[in-house]
């Protein structure tokens, strides 16, 4: 039994179709008209194509495994830069470094 007057089907609606959608077809459809706008403009967004999904799908698996790449590549390059000056600063402090007593 439905607690609200609004989540009664209209007069010519039958129950079944109404539990079946959730709610009344116009407002069903206008949500899933919604929804499939803002997952498509989603989608599009990293690069998927509805005429030609197969290939969309294999770009996008591309690129994210060279991203993977070029992130470990930029990481490795960012620690030799700073291991430098670290490594030497650190080895340094550890042969001229008081002795700590224990």
């Amino acid at each position: 039994m439905p607690d609200n007057i609004r989540d009664l089907p209209a007069g010519g609606q039958s129950d079944g179709l109404y539990r079946f959608l959730g709610g009344s077809p116009l407002s069903v459809a206008f949500r899933l008209i919604l929804l499939s706008i803002l997952v498509g403009v989603v989608l599009a967004a990293i690069g998927l194509d509805p005429w030609n999904i197969l290939t969309s799908i294999r770009r996008l698996f591309q690129s994210l495994w060279d991203l993977g790449f070029d992130a470990i590549s930029w990481a490795w390059r960012y620690f030799l830069l700073g291991a430098v000056i670290v490594i030497p600063i650190w080895l340094l402090s550890r042969l001229f470094g008081a002795p700590r007593g224990r």
